[in-house]
């Protein structure tokens, strides 16, 4: 346990910080999880409004990623690779049903 002032702070700081950490990551892994749903729910029933909800839900994941990678709670890689594998996801669900 901590001696001083400061390092009960760090401590302190340190719990606050990994709950907002895990906060955006478990955010990020839902809103993914959301998308690759809107891209069956389009899969099976290709409509305006399915496409439309899947443009979205993308935008929203690629904006909660991109924040995530800003606030050094995801490494730039890790938040690339994340937006690449949902991009390749939903390309390939929109140009088959073309």
């Amino acid at each position: 346990m901590a001696n001083n002032k400061s390092a009960k702070k760090r401590i302190l700081i340190s719990e606050r910080n990994r709950l907002i950490n895990k906060s955006y990551k478990s955010t990020v892994k839902t809103l993914t999880k959301k998308t690759i749903e809107n891209c069956e729910k389009y899969k099976k029933e290709p409509n305006q409004d399915n496409k439309n909800l899947l443009q979205t839900s993308l935008n929203n994941t690629y904006s909660l990623i991109d924040k995530a990678v800003k606030k050094n709670v995801l490494h730039k890689n890790n938040g690339a690779t994340k937006k690449s594998k949902i991009n390749k996801l939903v390309k390939c669900t929109l140009v088959a049903e073309k």
